[in-house]
C-alpha cells in the first residue's frame, strides 16, 4: 500500500500534538508517514476528526494546539480515532495562570496608513454602520404592539432611502423579576444599549404600564436621553395609559412617522476603521473551526487593533479550559482578576448541573470536537494575539479600545445580544456546521470553516475559510475577512441581511429565576 505524508491527508498544528486532524476521509488501513514514523489508521476517521499520532496511556493528557484538550479514558494506540469514546476532560494544572507573560506591545499603523469606511457619525462621537429606527418594547406584554407599529413601516425605504428600516426590539422578559436585581439591570443595559446604539438613528419605547421594567425609570437610570437632540429624547407610550392596543399603535405610529425624516437626514461619511467595534462569535463549530475560520478571524482582529479599532471576544463558558491563555495576555493584574472573577462566577452559576463541561453540543461532536477544552482552545483563536485590555459585564458599554472580552453565555443569540448592546457595530460569526445567524441592527458576516459547508450554503455564507485546508495562507484569508468587514461597515449587505433575518434573534440573557 502506498504511504502518503501525514500532512497531505491531515493537519498537525504543533509538533508536540498527540493528534492530527483529518483533512479528508481517512479509511481504516490507510498508512501515513508522520515525519519518518509509519502511522496506520486503525478506524475510519471523518474530516475534522482526530487520529492519534502516538500511543497515550489511560489517564494521560492528550494535546492539540500544544495544549491539553482532555485525558485518555482508555489506552489509545497510534492510529486510533480519538473522540468521545476514549477522551474526556479532567483537572488541569493549578499553576497554569501566569498574568501577562504573553503580552506583546501592539505595533500600530502610522496615521498615514489608516484605512477608512463610510459610516454614520453620531452626536456622541460613535460611528454607525447602519441607520435604523427602533421600536423598543420594555416588557413582553408590549411586544405585539411593538410589532404592530413596525409592520406599519415595512416599505420605509421607498420614501426614506437613507433609513435601513424600522425594527421592533421585543423579548420575553421585563417583569416577574426582582426590582433592580441582576436580571432587571441586565435587561435595562441591553435595551438601553440597543436604543442608544450608533446603528439606531432614533427610537421609541413601548410599555404596558404596570411592569417591573418601567420605561421612564429605565430612561433615567440608563441616561437614554441626549440633551439637544429631539430624536434622542425618547417617546414613551404605555398601553394602559393610552387606552388600549389600537390607541397605543396609533400614537406610536405617529411618532415613528415624525422621526423618520430626522433619521433619513443622516448621511454616510469617511470614517477611520478605528471606529469599528467588532463582535466575534462562533456557532455550529466543527473540528476545522480552530484551524481555519477562527484563527483567520483572529488575524483580522489583530490588524483591526493595529488600526486603533476594537475586537471583542465573548462566550465565557466556551473559554473553559483555555482561560489561562487569555490571562497570559492580560495587560494588568486587574484585568486578569476581572476575567477570573467572571470565570469563577460561572463555576458557581453552573454548580450541581455539570453545565460547564456539558459541551460541546451534538453538532460540534459530529464535526469532530470532543471536549469543551478542545472547543475553547479553538474558540479563543478568534481573539488574535494582542494584549487583553479590559473585561466587560454582559451588555456593558464597551469603552476600551483594542482586544477586550465581554462576559456572555455561549448561546449565540444571547451572546451577540449582549455584544451589540455593548456597542459592537459589525459581527463576524464563524461556523462549521452552517449557522445562519443574523442580527439587526448590526450586520453579521458568516465565515465558513470548510468549503463543503460554504458551497452547500453559499446563499448564507459570506467567506469560505476552508480554502486554508487546501493551502491558501491563513493571512490571505484574514486579509479577505478584514476587507469584508470594511466593505460591510460601508454599506455592503451581508448574506444574513440579504436573507432578511436578524430581528427575531434579539435574546437578552435571563440570568436568574422568573418569579
Amino acid at each position: 500500500m502506498a504511504t502518503d505524508a501525514l500532512t497531505e491527508r491531515a493537519i498537525v498544528l504543533r509538533a508536540e500534538d498527540d493528534v492530527a486532524i483529518a483533512r479528508k476521509d481517512l479509511a481504516a488501513g490507510t498508512v501515513l508517514d508522520d515525519g519518518g514514523r509509519r502511522l496506520e489508521v486503525r478506524q475510519d476517521v471523518r474530516p475534522g476528526h482526530k487520529v492519534a499520532r502516538r500511543a497515550v496511556a489511560a489517564g494521560q493528557p492528550v494535546r492539540r494546539y500544544g495544549q491539553v484538550i482532555g485525558f485518555a479514558t482508555q489506552d489509545i494506540a497510534a492510529g486510533d480515532h480519538v473522540h468521545s469514546h476514549n477522551l474526556d476532560i479532567g483537572p488541569l494544572s493549578a499553576d497554569r495562570y501566569e498574568v501577562g507573560v504573553d503580552v506583546t506591545p501592539v505595533r500600530p499603523y502610522p496615521p498615514e496608513e489608516m484605512r477608512y469606511f463610510d459610516g454614520f457619525k453620531r452626536e456622541d462621537g460613535r460611528v454607525g454602520t447602519r441607520n435604523y429606527v427602533a421600536v423598543v418594547s420594555g416588557v413582553n406584554c408590549s411586544a405585539s404592539v411593538s410589532q404592530f407599529v413596525k409592520d406599519r413601516f415595512r416599505d420605509v425605504q421607498k420614501d426614506y432611502p437613507n433609513v435601513d428600516g424600522v425594527i421592533a426590539i421585543t423579548h420575553k422578559s421585563g417583569c416577574g423579576t426582582k426590582l433592580f436585581g441582576e436580571d432587571h439591570l441586565a435587561l435595562q443595559r441591553v435595551l438601553a444599549g440597543y436604543a442608544k446604539h450608533p446603528n439606531v438613528a432614533a427610537y421609541i419605547l413601548v410599555g404596558l404600564g404596570c411592569e417591573v421594567n418601567q420605561a421612564a425609570v429605565m430612561v433615567e437610570r440608563q441616561r437614554m436621553a441626549v440633551p439637544g437632540h429631539p430624536e434622542r429624547r425618547p417617546f414613551l407610550v404605555n398601553i394602559q395609559e393610552a387606552g388600549g392596543i389600537r390607541k397605543t399603535v396609533e400614537r406610536a405610529t405617529a411618532e415613528v412617522a415624525r422621526l423618520l425624516p430626522i433619521a433619513d437626514a443622516a448621511r454616510r461619511s469617511r470614517q477611520p476603521v478605528s471606529e469599528i467595534v467588532l463582535a466575534t462569535n462562533c456557532g455550529g463549530s466543527d473540528g476545522n473551526s480552530g484551524i481555519t475560520a477562527n484563527p483567520a478571524l483572529g488575524w483580522a482582529v489583530d490588524e483591526l487593533v493595529r488600526y486603533g479599532g476594537t475586537g471583542v471576544l465573548a462566550e465565557t463558558p466556551e473559554i473553559y479550559g483555555a482561560e489561562h491563555l487569555l490571562i497570559r495576555r492580560a495587560i494588568s493584574d486587574g484585568v486578569a482578576k476581572k476575567l477570573l472573577d467572571r470565570y469563577r462566577w460561572w463555576e458557581w452559576y453552573c454548580r450541581g448541573i455539570e453545565a460547564m463541561d456539558n459541551n460541546p453540543a451534538p453538532g460540534n461532536k459530529a464535526g469532530g470536537i470532543t471536549t469543551v477544552f478542545e472547543k475553547s482552545l479553538g474558540g479563543v483563536t478568534k481573539g488574535g494575539t494582542t494584549p487583553l485590555m479590559d473585561v466587560f459585564t454582559y451588555g456593558e458599554p464597551i469603552t476600551t479600545r483594542g482586544f477586550v472580552f465581554m462576559d456572555t453565555p455561549g448561546h449565540d443569540p444571547v451572546s451577540i445580544t449582549g455584544l451589540v448592546a455593548g456597542g459592537c457595530n459589525v459581527i463576524c460569526f464563524t461556523t462549521g456546521r452552517g449557522s445562519v445567524f443574523g442580527c439587526k441592527p448590526v450586520p453579521s458576516i458568516k465565515l465558513a470553516t470548510n468549503s463543503l459547508v460554504y458551497r452547500h450554503m453559499e446563499e448564507d455564507m459570506d467567506i469560505d475559510c476552508g480554502v486554508i485546508l487546501e493551502g491558501t495562507p491563513l493571512p490571505a484569508v484574514g486579509r479577505q475577512i478584514l476587507d469584508e468587514i470594511i466593505a460591510v461597515a460601508s454599506g455592503k449587505r451581508s448574506k444574513s441581511e440579504l436573507s432578511g433575518v436578524g430581528e427575531e434573534e434579539f435574546a437578552p440573557w435571563i440570568i436568574g429565576p422568573v418569579l
